[in-house]
């Protein structure tokens, strides 16, 4: 869906049309920006801006609160439409999800046999039901068909066909993998990685020994190939990363190293699933193997190793680590933005970013 929160918003309110909107919290409350409309981009605001640098970039900006009742309404819809052409749906977000339509329910062969046809009429549809947008990317896997759909939005379609898979990952650029993360995709640039067809270049057992088990992944992904399967009704509860030390950190300045790569490894596994989640657990084992966990729900969705090692940090502060030696860290991320039960009032703790692909 193309900027779905703010463009429901606008859809709901005709005042707001045409207009710079964001949905998030106000400037005075400290908030961040969780969705910001077209309009408002076109001023340089994003998702996780604060919400203070964003009304000075743009002093018209509009705020509205979000309504997560509203979007989970909508987003089932949605979901409703696409399972009218096949059952093999693979919700990744509210406002995001895979079909694989190899085989579909459509009995007119005109159509059922192109798979951007059927785009076209899904997004045809999901328009026509719901006065929204949605852009699509259609191809031969997961890779490619995720990669397609951020080509043309708003209300784009793009299609990358079975012979031009490999072309196509060579010439993409590396921040522009799914599954390669703004940390990784600095390092990669830094040793002379700048697209797929510098990763293509070295070889798997390279990729392995630079970047530990993901090197198999983006040996895969460099040469345009994903062989996992669309699974639906598939229900992940968490995702998480932790590490134990052969020899026992003292010190913070250790500790936030430490947290800082389990950070990176777990904004790693949460894009390989393309998800977010808005509570952060925080394991700690002392040398003396007492361990200990502290959460935090935040009002936003997380997945990005800066946000998840702030509040890590946070969450360490109230812990002995200043007086005790660490045998164990762990971060876990979960609350994922695939489950039902949006966040209440009193879980409002941090305004965080809102991890969906607008």
């Amino acid at each position: 869906m193309d900027a779905f929160f703010a463009s429901v918003e606008q859809r709901d309110n005709a005042s707001l049309r045409g207009k710079p909107v964001v949905v998030g919290g106000t400037p005075d409350s400290r908030g961040v920006v969780a969705a910001a409309s077209y309009e408002a981009r076109s001023f340089g605001i994003h998702s996780a801006m604060p919400s203070r640098t964003a009304l000075e970039r743009c002093p018209a900006l509009i705020f509205v609160k979000p309504r997560f009742e509203v979007y989970r309404s909508v987003s089932s819809d949605i979901h409703r439409i696409f399972h009218d052409y096949t059952d093999l749906v693979e919700p990744l977000s509210l406002d995001e999800a895979y079909l694989d339509v190899t085989a579909n329910k459509l009995t007119n062969p005109a159509i059922s046999a192109s798979a951007t046809l059927i785009a076209r009429e899904i997004k045809a549809r999901i328009f026509a039901e719901t006065e929204l947008t949605a852009s699509a990317g259609v191809s031969i896997n997961k890779f490619l068909a995720k990669t397609a759909s951020g080509i043309r939005k708003p209300n784009g379609l793009f299609l990358i066909k079975p012979e031009q898979a490999e072309s196509f990952a060579e010439a993409l650029p590396i921040e522009k993998f799914y599954g390669i993360g703004h940390v990784t995709a600095g390092k990669m640039k830094a040793s002379g990685i700048h697209n797929g067809k510098d990763l293509k270049a070295l070889s798997e057992a390279e990729l392995i020994n630079r970047f530990g088990k993901a090197g198999s992944y983006y040996y895969r992904i460099a040469r345009g190939m994903d062989d996992r399967p669309v699974v639906p009704n598939r229900v992940r509860k968490s995702v998480g990363a932790e590490e134990s030390f052969a020899d026992d950190l003292t010190g913070l300045q250790a500790i936030h190293e430490a947290l800082g790569d389990i950070a990176e490894t777990l904004e790693r596994r949460l894009e390989r699933c393309n998800a977010g989640g808005r509570t952060l657990t925080l394991k700690v084992k002392y040398g003396d193997y007492q361990q200990v966990t502290r959460s935090r729900t935040t009002f936003a969705s997380i997945s990005k190793r800066a946000e998840m090692l702030k509040l890590a940090m946070e969450l360490l502060a109230t812990t002995e680590v200043l007086s005790k030696s660490v045998r164990l860290l762990g971060l876990t991320v979960s609350n994922l933005d695939t489950e039902e039960e949006a966040t209440t009032q009193e879980e409002q703790y941090v305004q965080l970013k809102l991890d969906f692909d607008w």
